[in-house]
């Protein structure tokens, strides 16, 4: 299944944003900003679920499920295994800007 991370990680990839999703998924955008906005593995209709992995999928986004091996060699993003002591990695906080 697809979590939100992989959804905002394939668009970073192909350099579209949720508009364009949109529109190559024939979705609307509220529906790719709500489904960005789940925790963890995304909801929505099968339908819509469906829609956007085959929009993905013809961009070029192979979707690499946890544990699975990527065959095809390409480049691709995937969360680390939780951290040795337990801890999730976290994101760091964004710099303000201008700082170094």
């Amino acid at each position: 299944m697809i979590t939100a991370g992989q959804l905002r990680a394939a668009r970073a990839l192909i350099a579209i944003d949720q508009r364009e999703l949109a529109a190559l998924s024939g979705l609307a955008v509220p529906t790719i900003q709500r489904i960005e906005a789940s925790d963890d593995v995304i909801r929505g209709t099968v339908d819509s679920l469906m829609k956007l992995i085959a929009a993905l999928d013809a961009a070029g986004i192979e979707l690499i499920g946890a544990g699975a091996v990527s065959h095809s060699g390409g480049r691709g993003v995937r969360l680390k295994s939780p951290r040795a002591d337990g801890k999730a990695y976290r994101r760091r906080a964004a710099r303000p800007s201008g700082a170094r």
